[in-house]
């Protein structure tokens, strides 16, 4: 199911905000762009703060939380802006009381309109696993349905 909301910017390009798979929803890379006034803020720590309430929002619209999300991806324009953008993460998931997902940050040469940052994410319905351990499996059918649909796709 393709995930909208006007809670987030909508896409600059032939994509959509967010897919859900059932157990699974994945977001596009969510710039720090205001979705009320189109507007960008020039703090790298602020630009940082907008993305994550944009992908925050994708992944409500999906009907999961924040820390439901097990996997960013962060890009950013200068590393040497990674102290700020570290700080403005942490700050992010501990105010929602959240994990910190897996995470991998990559350097890129530019992003779209000239933004420091873009964040995508993936949330997994059935995180964190009920008290007292994991479910029967560790991959629910509609994880493996979702997975195994991708894998045929390709």
């Amino acid at each position: 199911m393709i995930i909208t909301t006007a809670d987030a910017p909508a896409a600059i390009g032939p994509y959509v905000q967010g897919v859900n798979l059932g157990a699974m929803t994945l977001t596009s890379g969510q710039l720090p762009i205001n979705p009320q006034d189109g507007t960008m803020p020039d703090d790298i720590a602020e630009q940082t703060r907008q993305s994550l309430e944009n992908v925050k929002a994708i992944v409500e619209a999906a009907g999961l939380t924040v820390g439901q999300i097990v996997k960013t991806t962060v890009f950013v324009k200068d590393l040497a802006d990674f102290a700020a953008i570290n700080a403005a993460y942490e700050a992010f998931f501990t105010e929602h009381q959240a994990a910190f997902p897996a995470r991998s940050c990559v350097e890129v040469a530019r992003l779209p309109k000239d933004a420091g940052v873009e964040i995508e994410a993936i949330a997994f319905a059935r995180y964190p696993p009920p008290a007292g351990g994991r479910t029967s499996s560790p991959f629910p059918t509609d994880f493996c349905r979702s997975t195994l649909f991708i894998l045929q796709a390709l």
